[in-house]
């Protein structure tokens, strides 16, 4: 998605790609935000992004280039010769490289690493070899680090020649023999004090740091609490072995706040954004906890059958009073099941907008999330006719209603399964192009209105089943 900036932009570079303005495309790339750049090249096919990043310099080239998503950067790598792409990876910072790593085929990762130098190689085999949620599956190695005996005047000549490959200078790591961690000193420091003054005298020992084995969320943690910009990640020998920034963190932040989402909606969570998921994918993370819960609703139904059984033992037919006892069984499940769909539509487009920094409310077009809607109203049908088909079943083998009964049953849940999926899109969608904040649909305010919905359905669908019947019949 776009702002109005980057529209303006957008067709000026297509104009630049198909006169193949060379020094066009290389100020377009040297003037504007590498994160500008970025959002521009997302929607452009990889032959054209890789026709604009080649008129960038090394550096800016990868600058541009990590700002994109990674599912984005993955199908770009993989466009790439190996010679290219080990290039493009001894340029990458290293947390940015071992994400992009990670997501190769290994086939195609090693390839690439036999052209990267032996050093270099072994550094990311070792960054890749941590868990996914751990602190060391987050970190850079890219730090400033000096001896503590050194003055002043001397380290600030070290740190020059540090700097251009380093991810940040601010904190500076006092390393002792095979590189224990003996403590920290700030930039700031080193700028205010006296030119002969020795590191040891000026820096902080024992300095608060991290296990590499620690949670992710552990090092998001201490940088929250302390003020950090960047926090020391130690082995079990206390050796330094890399630094986890202030933005890392950031990012950490964001995915465990978006995971925490899905799951209180009762959905797993996405590998990638969710406009960015496949359908099957989102059909398979969703379907599963919908039809977990309608197994939890059904159990619910058996319940309210055994205790009204105790007191009333008929059968139920196609009349008012049957319609009535079968909307009494199953009406939990009709609500659950809408309800839970809505929310989790609601949670994925309310969680994208959050995602969306670069738009301020209300400046996106509504017509460009249309499409974005129509597949919710596509999730909404299978995932409904999926529950239909094992609410059907049930009712039919497990509590012996008739076809007639499980037919009302599988009907209603398609139909308010798909409303609360659209409802779940649509709302937030339109409060958002109404300036409003779309949290305000928030998910309990979805299950309420589908709740409404779906007892009217089930009325109105056992109704005209039941008219039908009768009258065929008679």
């Amino acid at each position: 998605m776009r702002d109005a900036y980057q529209n303006l932009i957008f067709p000026d570079v297509m104009q630049m790609i198909q006169e193949d303005d060379v020094e066009g495309l290389a100020a377009f790339c040297g003037v504007v935000h590498p994160a500008s750049v970025a959002e521009i090249l997302e929607g452009l096919e990889d032959q054209q992004v890789w026709r604009i990043l080649d008129q960038a310099g090394d550096q800016l080239r990868v600058e541009i280039f990590e700002f994109l998503s990674l599912k984005r950067q993955t199908e770009l790598a993989e466009s790439l010769d190996g010679e290219r792409l080990s290039h493009l990876l001894e340029w990458m910072s290293a947390d940015d490289r071992v994400d992009l790593l990670s997501r190769i085929p290994e086939a195609r990762r090693e390839d690439a690493l036999r052209l990267i130098a032996q050093a270099e190689r072994n550094e990311i085999r070792r960054l890749l070899s941590y868990d996914e949620d751990s602190a060391g599956a987050v970190m850079t190695t890219d730090y400033a680090s000096l001896p503590a005996a050194i003055t002043v005047l001397e380290a600030l000549a070290r740190l020059r020649q540090q700097a251009p490959d380093s991810e940040s200078i601010y904190y500076i790591y006092i390393l002792g023999e095979d590189r224990h961690l003996e403590g920290v000193i700030s930039l700031r420091q080193l700028i205010l004090a006296r030119s002969d003054t020795r590191l040891s005298e000026i820096m902080k020992r024992d300095p608060i740091r991290i296990r590499v084995t620690d949670p992710r969320t552990v090092a998001a943690e201490m940088l929250a609490r302390y003020n950090f910009i960047a926090v020391p990640i130690v082995d079990d020998s206390d050796r330094l072995v890399g630094i986890v920034t202030h933005d890392d963190a950031l990012d950490v932040v964001q995915e465990e706040a978006t995971e925490d989402a899905y799951l209180q909606s009762a959905m797993a969570p996405l590998e990638d954004t969710y406009q960015e998921s496949p359908l099957f994918e989102i059909l398979w993370k969703r379907g599963v906890w919908l039809l977990f819960l309608s197994f939890v609703a059904l159990m619910n139904a058996h319940v309210i059958d055994h205790y009204r059984g105790s007191s009333d033992n008929s059968e139920i037919t196609p009349t008012a009073t049957g319609l009535s006892s079968l909307i009494l069984l199953f009406l939990p499940l009709v609500m659950a099941s809408g309800g839970n769909a809505g929310s989790q539509s609601a949670t994925l487009f309310i969680r994208m907008f959050a995602l969306r920094p670069s738009e301020g409310r209300g400046s996106a077009s509504f017509a460009d999330d249309m499409p974005l809607v129509v597949r919710e109203l596509l999730i909404g049908l299978c995932l409904g006719s999926t529950l239909a088909f094992l609410d059907f079943t049930v009712a039919w083998l497990w509590f012996g209603r008739s076809m007639y009964e499980s037919s009302v049953i599988a009907a209603t849940v398609v139909m308010v399964v798909t409303l609360g999926t659209s409802a779940g899109s649509l709302l937030p969608l339109l409060f958002r192009r109404l300036g409003m904040d779309p949290a305000i649909m928030s998910n309990p305010l979805i299950a309420a209105m589908i709740d409404v919905l779906g007892v009217i359905l089930f009325y109105e669908i056992g109704d005209r089943k039941s008219t039908r019947l009768n009258s065929s019949h008679t």
